[in-house]
């Protein structure tokens, strides 16, 4: 059974502008996993490859955890999903993420599995951290 989404949290995706900012003119990824269907986590796979043309995501890397979906920023302005993007999309989830340079408040989008753009409601939840054992 498929999580039901209610929205990102704003905390997660102030992280994902920052991380975008950081990384360019490369591309930044990772997948993305919610809580209580709230998106709030940011899962960076070892062996991610990033350059100014993509980032190449090694889902074998994953470990046994589900995701509900993917980001990644285009160092240029253009959002929208590529062939590549739409080909990942089909394989991680049904809420993509794609933000666009220069990584403000306005400039990302979501896209479901097969590429059509999607609403996502930005939430004003706390993140509670998940304690180490």
């Amino acid at each position: 059974m498929k999580m039901m989404i209610k929205g990102i949290a704003r905390e997660t995706l102030n992280f994902i502008m920052e991380a975008s900012k950081s990384t360019f003119p490369n591309e930044f990824a990772g997948l993305l996993q919610a809580k209580d269907g709230i998106i709030t986590d940011i899962l960076i796979l070892p062996g991610t490859e990033s350059s100014e043309v993509n980032a190449v995501l090694k889902l074998f890397m994953m470990p046994n955890i589900s995701a509900v979906g993917s980001v990644h920023s285009h160092p240029s302005s253009v959002i929208r999903p590529s062939k590549a993007d739409l080909r990942l999309f089909s394989k991680t989830g049904n809420h993509h993420i794609i933000v666009g340079h220069p990584f403000g408040p306005d400039n990302w989008k979501c896209f479901s599995g097969s590429g059509e753009e999607i609403s996502l409601d930005v939430l004003d939840v706390e993140i509670e951290d998940d304690e180490l054992v």
